[in-house]
């Protein structure tokens, strides 16, 4: 079903005229004088991301003229057009002419219009856009759908969403798309042999847990997904400072992206046999915290001497990890808000990836840059690896002070020796301040480039 920012074509839309230095010139001579004159009134030049309401000689809108590309832009954003959705009167709108390119620039369209409503009504608009020729609509609008239902969840404080919250999440995803699903809650971790979910979550009011949901016929190829489910982080005994737990209800960030890239998946009905695995919990304080010096047992049976407790993260994906390769599929992919290292290194804007497959490395690099949604492969350093060393267990849970990116993903390495293939995506999930198709607030991270890699590797 399309979105409901996308619109028919209808004779009641107005243009609006994506030009550059050379283009507007032409284009600006076609139209009646007055425009003309207002135009040049305005001192509208087609910079990059300006924009003018055109007069008709009757005083209504004949258009807009946005400035999409100058003389000294080094790349074209393909969601700048979407900075449009923020600045128009209501109305119908059309692309006069074409978008670099139009099937980013509509789903753009839709992101950009995201805001997070449930504490605080804002005025709405309707800003609708007619596709262009050529978009498949009903694509771009399960993908729209898929990161706008992420970010509301990333959005939400633990308050209304603790490992409760994102079980109900993943639950209502599952039954939407029919897949079979499961949960193991408190101490049936423990019996299950989940203890390191168990280690960080028990202090919690509401109990830690494992997510596991099915979907897709047996015999496809196996693809897991994985995704970091700290509803709130308070770096438990290793307490963060006041100001570094102000945006921790965003930890749950790689498990929002997981969730969306699962309904992606789901949705195209791509010939895969998913799987999704989240570990949910809050890593809180209380009597019965874990600690720094203690050695937890884990699933793949490595023993994990506990360097610091705010590196929860990254034990609960251990675990996780472990149940997801005993089945050894083709493919595992995990999201997680591991490390500060990754944004010191990248920035927030662009999310940090680990894998020792090199083809599946050029493949993500190649999808991350097709689909905008930018991504920076980070080396596997082995080297590092000794930063994780332990006197008295086999490995510690965090190492020295410079590469922490690397040495948390080489730390999630050791949980994974049986699948053919395996990447770890360190992502911020979230947005500093606004730009086209990504408004301040939540963001979902690297899930669109790994469906169009997926849909390319597995449905082509």
């Amino acid at each position: 079903m399309p979105h409901s920012l996308l619109a028919f074509p209808h004779e009641s839309s107005l243009p609006i005229w994506l030009v550059n230095d050379a283009t507007w010139p032409g284009i600006l001579e076609k139209f009646p004088e007055i425009t003309r004159a207002f135009a040049k009134a305005q001192g509208f030049e087609a910079k990059v991301g300006t924009h003018c309401l055109l007069p008709d000689t009757d005083g209504n809108i004949l258009g807009v003229a946005f400035g999409l590309d100058g003389k000294d832009a080094k790349r074209i954003d393909p969601f700048l057009p979407a900075k449009l959705v923020t600045l128009l009167p209501d109305g119908v709108y059309r692309f006069e002419t074409q978008a670099p390119n139009p099937t980013l620039a509509t789903l753009a369209w839709i992101l950009g219009a995201y805001s997070f409503d449930r504490y605080r009504k804002r005025p709405t608009k309707s800003v609708r856009l007619v596709p262009p020729e050529g978009v498949n609509v009903d694509e771009v609008s399960r993908i729209a759908d898929a990161i706008t239902t992420s970010r509301d969840l990333i959005n939400t404080p633990t308050s209304d969403l603790g490992p409760d919250g994102i079980e109900a999440a993943a639950r209502k995803l599952a039954e939407k798309h029919g897949a079979a699903f499961t949960t193991i809650v408190g101490d049936d971790l423990l019996k299950q042999n989940f203890p390191m979910i168990h280690a960080v979550g028990r202090a919690s009011a509401t109990p830690p847990r494992l997510i596991d949901f099915a979907w897709g016929k047996e015999g496809a190829p196996r693809v897991t997904l994985v995704g970091k489910g700290v509803a709130f982080d308070t770096g438990g005994l290793d307490i963060k400072p006041a100001a570094s737990m102000l945006m921790m209800r965003k930890d749950m960030g790689g498990s929002a992206a997981t969730l969306a890239l699962a309904d992606m998946i789901m949705g195209a009905n791509l010939p895969v046999r998913l799987r999704v695995l989240i570990p949910a919990v809050e890593n809180s304080i209380s009597a019965n915290a874990f600690r720094p010096g203690d050695i937890l047992q884990s699933r793949k049976g490595i023993t994990v001497e506990i360097g610091n407790t705010d590196a929860e993260g990254r034990l609960i994906l251990g675990d996780a990890l472990a149940l997801a390769d005993e089945e050894n599929p083709d493919l595992i992919v995990d999201f997680a808000t591991l490390t500060g290292a990754a944004r010191v290194a990248l920035g927030p804007e662009l999310p940090a990836f680990f894998t020792d497959d090199d083809a599946l490395a050029l493949e993500i690099s190649r999808f991350g840059d097709k689909e905008n949604d930018p991504v920076w492969r980070m080396p596997l350093w082995q080297s590092y690896a000794a930063q994780l060393d332990s006197k008295f267990a086999d490995i510690n849970n965090t190492g020295g002070p410079m590469a922490g990116s690397v040495t948390a993903a080489l730390f999630l390495s050791r949980f994974v020796t049986a699948a053919k293939a395996h990447v770890h995506f360190d992502i911020f999930a979230w947005n500093n301040a606004t730009k086209p198709g990504r408004p301040e607030g939540a963001e979902v991270q690297a899930a669109r480039l790994m469906y169009a890699l997926i849909k390319d590797r597995y449905a082509s």
